[in-house]
């Protein structure tokens, strides 16, 4: 059963670092991305034109509990590698109907 709303926003520099990892890590990872996002954070914008020329992606997954404490283990480790790039995880816990 998927439990949790798993979401991550980052820098479109790391996409494919995290994506790939996530993949790896987890064979049957299933997500849907949102590859240009706007926006502005704490530090820096990201708009995508020529004054600020970053954009941020957001990554998004319906998942287990086992699988939310692994994708936190992996964007961990990502954020140890990539301290400046902005990335992001929440949870949402999902609701019983």
């Amino acid at each position: 059963m998927n439990e949790y709303r798993a979401e991550i926003i980052a820098n479109q520099s790391v996409m494919d670092d995290i994506t790939e990892l996530l993949e790896k890590e987890i064979p049957d990872f299933e997500y849907t991305m949102i590859t240009e996002t706007h926006g502005k954070g704490l530090k820096t914008k990201k708009l995508g034109d020529t004054v600020w020329p970053e954009m941020n992606f957001i990554l998004f997954a319906y998942v287990s509990l086992e699988t939310a404490k692994k994708i936190k283990e992996v964007i961990a480790d990502l954020c140890g590698r990539f301290p400046k790039e902005g990335i992001s995880l929440f949870f949402t816990k999902g609701e019983d109907l």
